[in-house]
């Protein structure tokens, strides 16, 4: 497995030189509620230990990274990145792609639905 955070070229060579792992970098904790409850969703205690927690978020940001720079690199092709491009890299994980589409689907719906309301609300305040 990599190191759980992002290394840069020159640190990379290094480490792997001298076989010491590099130094972890110190950044801000992104999802830790989120990962919290999400943990507890499934089956771990309500406050799990923050050690824990701080794996799982250094697990969820490496793979999230890790996708998009593979999203950039067919998206480069073209010129820009595209939802498309994702879709491509996860079309073998049959429950995370139909998640997705899931996902897609309902924004758009909620697009529309507020797109339909500020249309209603201008109509309001001209009737006034």
């Amino acid at each position: 497995m990599s190191s759980n955070t992002p290394a840069t070229a020159s640190s990379s060579s290094k480490s792997k030189a001298t076989g010491n792992s590099p130094a972890p970098e110190k950044r801000k904790p992104l999802f830790q509620k989120e990962l919290q409850h999400m943990m507890y969703g499934f089956g771990d205690e309500q406050n799990p230990l923050p050690e824990t927690v701080a794996l799982v978020e250094d697990i969820v940001v490496e793979y999230v990274t890790d996708l998009t720079h593979k999203a950039q690199e067919i998206g480069t092709k073209r010129g820009r990145l595209l939802v498309d491009d994702f879709l491509y890299l996860i079309r073998k994980d049959l429950p995370k792609l139909n998640r997705c589409r899931e996902l897609l689907a309902m924004q758009e719906e909620l697009k529309q639905a507020r797109k339909a309301f500020d249309v209603d609300e201008e109509k309001i305040t001209s009737l006034d």
